[in-house]
């Protein structure tokens, strides 16, 4: 497994705009969610032992916040051709097997991914009603085979601040992952190859 940390994107950044099709064709875009409290991304992909080790948590967190009001998107970017267990239908049967209630899309250019700076997946960005970061960092302290159990506690502490109008703590793990599988030629300069 690759260990990849996240590049924590200066908080305060405003939201960059997406607009990218679920594995069916339906194009969502971040405008969608305009009435939303907050707004979370998370990058993440089909195959990385880093989103299997979450997923039911992350699902069920998601269900619990959407009911909540916050608007929440997964995002794959990663390269499908040369990764395909990435690819839309593969997509598809995930959100089927695991109960994403959430958009999932996909970004083929990976220029979404390279607006947010992601590094990784999971890397999660959450933000305010105004579209500004307030939190950028590691669903919880839990990685494949450290003991540690998914709580989904460092996101859930943000999201509840962000929902109850208070500051949510600048005091931030990175999260941790496989590294986005760029296309070739495509990597940015801020990802750093493990």
């Amino acid at each position: 497994m690759a260990n990849t940390a996240s590049t924590m994107l200066p908080l305060g950044t405003q939201a960059p705009p997406f607009q990218l099709p679920d594995p069916r064709g339906k194009i969502i875009s971040s405008a969608d969610f305009k009435d939303a409290p907050a707004l979370l991304i998370i990058f993440m992909c089909n195959h990385c032992p880093y989103v299997k080790h979450i997923q039911s948590q992350f699902s069920g967190l998601a269900k619990e916040y959407q009911a909540r009001g916050v608007g929440i998107v997964g995002i794959n970017s990663n390269d499908a051709e040369n990764y395909p267990d990435d690819r839309p239908e593969k997509m598809a049967e995930e959100i089927e097997r695991v109960g994403y209630t959430f958009p999932y899309l996909y970004d083929e250019s990976q220029e979404v991914a390279r607006a947010y700076r992601a590094a990784c997946t999971p890397d999660l960005f959450l933000f305010d009603r105004n579209r500004r970061l307030v939190y950028r960092g590691q669903f919880d302290d839990s990685r494949p085979n450290n003991g540690r159990p998914v709580t989904g506690a460092d996101l859930r502490a943000a999201l509840d601040s962000v929902l109850e109008g208070r500051q949510v703590s600048v005091n931030q793990k990175p999260s941790m992952g496989c590294n986005i599988k760029w296309k070739r030629g495509n990597a940015p300069e801020y990802f750093a190859a493990p």
